[in-house]
This record gives C-alpha cells, structure tokens and sequence, in this order.
C-alpha cells in the first residue's frame, strides 16, 4: 500500500468514527437525601480507544505478541469498572438536587476538564427554584415573590465564570441570587476525563490482560469446552492492585 492510499484509509476512518450524541437517562432518587441524577452522554460511539497501543505492550510487561482483543477487553472491563463510557474527555449532562441548607453539589465524573479548545469544563450551567420539598421553605415572603415574578420550575441560566469548582473532587460552588434565594435543583453540562491516559490506567489495563493469561482456569467462572464458552470472574480480573489504580476515576454515586 502506498502512502497516498494509507493518508487516504486513514481519512476515510475518521470520517466513519463521527462522533455521535447517545442519551442514558438514570435515576437515582435517594428520599433521605432528597436527590435525584440524570445524564446525557456525548462520546465517539464505536470509536473508542484501547488504553494500551502495541508499541506500549513491552514497556507494561506484555509480551509484543499479545493481540488486541486482549487489551479491547481489558479496556471494557476499566471503563465498566470505573461505571462510565470512556476514561478519555467527554461531555456529560447532570441534573442534581441541591441538598437543604447547601449551595454546593458533588458531580460525578471527575476529573474536571475542559476540551480545547475551551478554557472551562463547563458547557452551560442552568438552576431553578422548584416548589421546595416538605420541610424545605427557607423563607416563605421570598418564595412567594419569586412565584410571582418567575414560573416555578423555570430553568435560569447560570454564568460558568461566577462558578467556584475543584476539579479534582467535582465540587461546585453555586452563586446566590440577588434575593438571597437558594436553587433548589441544578442541570450541568460539562466535560470530565482524562486529557493523557496516564501510567496508572495503562497499568491496570496491562495488569487485566495479565490476570487474564495467567491460568485461565483459575479466573473462570463457567466454561464449556462444546461451545468453547469462557466467562472469568471480574473480581480475579480486578485485583486490589488494579483497584488502586482505577479509583480514582469511578463515578460518584452511581452503581
């Protein structure tokens, strides 16, 4: 193959790999917390990249020979351990109930950053002042006027820039109103994941493929040699070693 041609496969790819908008609606409603979380996912369907390329294989302690439904399935395994679609930079919609008493709420999806070429990891913010549940009516005059001027339920854009936030943690720091008025539920789009996966992530992900050569039959759960049927137990698959590692990157609160 020439070089023409292979510039030219390696077009018609890209082309193919389009990045496509899936929605997942999850909800997790909490009645002692009162909180209640939903998201939209925007990712590359189909596009999703192995955290390990072959040239990495020796430097991780693969042999160089290693193929790479190995590492695809050691990829799968991190991304469903961590409960998220993908460890690289994506973008994600929350809608999350703000604790009484709090201004702040806890995102999922960490860590926080942005896409460039954005600055902030934040898309659109937008809060609104919802009936208040029982027991949650801060101050009734206030309420009661912000019923007569606004819609109750009515989404109210929030600038990103009046946002304090931790990256690290997913920590945001909601502005008050003029009138001293807490919102009462929070809708986030933002981008969250990893800008270089790490040595931590491709560690893990060299640690399952291991874990799953080494002895198969000590790993299996179920196997039929008619079908040629294997099914491993993730918990072998995912020692405490790869839990270390990966931890950090799991997804708050949901699972």
């Amino acid at each position: 193959m020439t070089a023409g041609e292979n510039a030219g496969s390696r077009e018609a790819r890209t082309e193919d790999c389009e990045p496509r908008t899936l929605s997942y609606q999850w909800e997790n409603k909490n009645r002692e917390l009162g909180t209640a979380n939903s998201e939209l996912r925007t990712f590359a369907e189909g596009c999703a990249m192995a955290y390990l390329e072959p040239a990495d294989y020796t430097n991780y302690g693969l042999p160089a020979g290693t193929t790479a439904d190995w590492v695809t399935a050691a990829t799968a395994l991190i991304n469903s351990y961590c409960r998220r679609p993908d460890l690289n930079v994506i973008q994600y919609m929350e809608r999350l109930r703000v604790t009484k008493g709090a201004q702040t709420v806890l995102l999922s999806y960490l860590p926080l950053t942005p896409l460039a070429p954005a600055t902030t990891p934040f898309v659109s913010l937008q809060g609104r002042y919802a009936r208040p549940r029982r027991g949650e009516l801060p101050q009734e005059p206030l309420i009661e006027i912000a019923w007569a001027f606004a819609l109750p339920g009515q989404w109210t854009s929030i600038d990103p820039t009046l946002v304090d936030f931790d990256p690290n943690t997913g920590e945001l720091m909601l502005p008050w109103n003029v009138l001293g008025l807490p919102f009462n539920e929070v809708q986030a789009t933002y981008t969250a994941g990893l800008a270089a996966i790490g040595d931590d992530v491709k560690s893990a992900c060299a640690q399952i493929v291991r874990n799953a050569q080494a002895t198969p039959s000590l790993n299996t759960s179920m196997s039929r040699i008619d079908t040629m049927q294997m099914k491993y137990l993730s918990s072998s698959l995912v020692d405490e070693t790869v839990q270390a590692w990966l931890n950090p990157y799991v997804a708050n609160r949901l699972g």
